[in-house]
């Protein structure tokens, strides 16, 4: 099978698409054959090593000291399976499937094992290009508004990133929930973020983020701009802070402030349902930056690395280029 493979820490160039033996599923494990799948900030972090200010000793322990432990990145995917290990009993080969694959990763090929328990069927109203790019992101912004907070009708909510994977969907699912939502971006996304449900938009070139006049139920951070302590100015009394781009000393914070909320977003599929059924029913919009085929995924990671992705970019590894550059344009997607 071919697979984006890295072998060592660097800039995008160290990935290449090669032949790799395709990967045996174990006991409780499904074998997918991907139609899509996703190149993340996360699978661009850990390929060049460069994780958030003082994770760095324990990423490269869990990740690999000098050199990569895992030589395929990728944590979210959308196929068909193909093949099922022992004591699996809740997928069949030939169904439509989609979920994360957690610290194993491996989505960047054609193929791939993943927990069956990581997995959850693919409405059929929903496409593979989207089951992959609403899930990364998606699943962040609804453990951040949903689980390790609670947004409601009414709140005012700032989303800081409002373009981004998170971002996105952090503002329409705010918006969903009946709230005011201010989003941040770039004067060139305003346009979008307000079709995605935000009531308000502040050029993050133009404005001081941190001296906003207005002060809100939640703020969301999804890119690392606040601190602790810049952050909380921009709260009502009862307001919490989202620190979802955090490093440890966010983290530290989440764990002793009362009103700071941070840490790793579990990948539910409870969760990754409830996503879907928004996508399906049309209240969910799906932004992709573009599709890619496997081939270009190094380009992929170099505008992952320019910070000018819009959404997600999706890599559909069936896919045969019939160019050497075969992606498509930015676009939003209900169905």
């Amino acid at each position: 099978m071919r697979a984006a493979v890295y072998e060592r820490y660097g800039p995008p160039e160290v990935v290449s698409v090669r032949e790799v033996p395709p990967p045996v599923p174990g006991k409780g494990e499904v074998r997918v054959r991907v139609h899509a799948t996703a190149v993340t900030v996360a699978d661009a972090r850990i390929r060049a090593a460069r994780f958030p200010r003082g994770f760095g000793p324990s990423a490269r322990l869990a990740f690999g000291v000098t050199r990569p432990r895992r030589h395929v990145l990728g944590s979210c995917l959308s196929g068909v399976v193909e093949s099922v290990g022992p004591d699996v009993a809740e997928f069949a080969i030939d169904d439509e499937v989609c979920g994360m694959a957690g610290s194993r990763m491996g989505t960047h090929a054609e193929l791939a094992v993943v927990s069956a328990d990581r997995l959850v069927r693919k409405p059929t109203g929903v496409s593979h290009d989207d089951a992959a790019g609403v899930l990364f992101g998606g699943t962040t912004a609804w453990q951040f508004l949903h689980v390790k907070s609670t947004v409601s009708q009414g709140d005012r909510v700032l989303v800081v990133g409002g373009s981004g994977a998170v971002g996105s969907n952090a503002v329409q699912l705010a918006a969903i929930a009946g709230a005011h939502v201010t989003a941040v971006t770039s004067a060139s996304n305003a346009d979008l973020v307000r079709r995605l449900g935000a009531s308000e938009v502040v050029d993050y070139g133009s404005t001081d983020i941190t001296a906003l006049p207005d002060r809100y139920d939640l703020v969301v951070d999804t890119v690392g701009t606040l601190r602790r302590a810049t952050g909380r100015r921009l709260l009502e009394p009862e307001g919490v802070l989202l620190l979802v781009a955090g490093d440890l000393v966010g983290l530290i914070s989440a764990m002793t402030a009362r009103n700071v909320r941070g840490g790793v977003a579990a990948e539910d599929t409870a969760d990754m349902t409830a996503l879907l059924d928004l996508v399906d029913d049309g209240s969910l919009r799906v932004l992709l930056d573009s599709t890619v085929p496997l081939n270009d995924i190094v380009a992929a990671h170099r505008t992952v690395d320019s910070g000018h992705k819009v959404g997600n970019i999706v890599v559909r590894p069936q896919e045969r280029p019939t160019t050497p550059a075969a992606g498509h344009a930015q676009r939003e997607r209900s169905s």
